[in-house]
């Protein structure tokens, strides 16, 4: 069983940055492939970023690249979303989520979900 806490969200003004972070619980954290996903109103819940059990191999959906950067600390069982020239657009509750065998970036491919952290990007 792995529970999940996101913290860091908050309210930024059009090209502002965040850092999300996600604590984990549990001695195997380092074993699972970990993801951020957002969902926007009245929209399905999308990937943003993915990062494998090592850190040696990430993922971005192509509307966040070369402006987010996931990376891990499985140390302190903690992953973490930079999020730089942030876009009204990107605007949504962001979900930390892991997955024990990353197949797909899909939803359903995780197994564990923490409880979101709302981000709002001002114009």
């Amino acid at each position: 069983q792995v529970q999940l806490v996101e913290s860091g969200g908050g309210l930024v003004q059009a090209g502002g940055s965040l850092r999300l972070s996600c604590a984990a619980s549990g001695r195997t954290f380092s074993r699972y492939a970990m993801g951020w996903f957002r969902q926007a109103p009245g929209k399905e819940r999308d990937i943003v970023a993915v990062i494998r059990g090592s850190g040696g191999s990430t993922y971005y959906a192509d509307s966040v690249k070369g402006r987010f950067t996931i990376s891990r600390d499985n140390d302190k069982n903690t992953v973490y979303l930079q999020m730089n020239s942030l876009k009204p657009e990107d605007t949504a509750i962001y979900y930390c989520a892991a997955a024990w065998r990353l197949v797909k970036t899909t939803p359903n491919n995780f197994d564990y979900w923490g409880q979101g952290t709302q981000v709002t990007v001002s114009s």
